[in-house]
């Protein structure tokens, strides 16, 4: 993948994690996920190398924010991008109540997308 369209992806995923903030600060959880239902994916798909360049961009834009991100919030910003490039990218929100724990992944295809511990 080209240098300069690999940099827009990054950026693109720095927006997604400025976005996701300022819309949970302001509206909630609940309007982040509205939002996903109504997004559908672009007409164009993209390819499997296009997926990893997005999910790769978005573990790489965690990085330079400046503070700690977490698995809801890199798959949120994972699925949108996805979308936005065509692939029919899921959010899938896993938990464990006793004891509790909860984890996110991207599953694209039937196929684990995006995982992080």
């Amino acid at each position: 993948m080209q240098r300069a369209r690999y940099s827009w992806l990054v950026f693109r995923a720095l927006w997604e994690l400025f976005r996701y903030e300022a819309l949970l600060a302001l509206r909630g959880f609940g309007s982040i996920q509205q939002r996903l239902k109504r997004q559908r994916p672009a007409e164009k798909a993209a390819g499997p190398e296009l997926q990893k360049a997005i999910c790769d961009a978005v573990l790489l834009a965690t990085c330079f924010y400046w503070k700690p991100v977490l698995c809801l919030q890199r798959s949120v910003c994972a699925v949108r991008l996805l979308r936005k490039y065509g692939a029919a990218a899921k959010l899938v929100i896993g938990y464990r109540p006793a004891p509790f724990f909860s984890h996110a992944w991207v599953e694209v295809d039937g196929r684990l997308g995006l995982a992080q511990k």
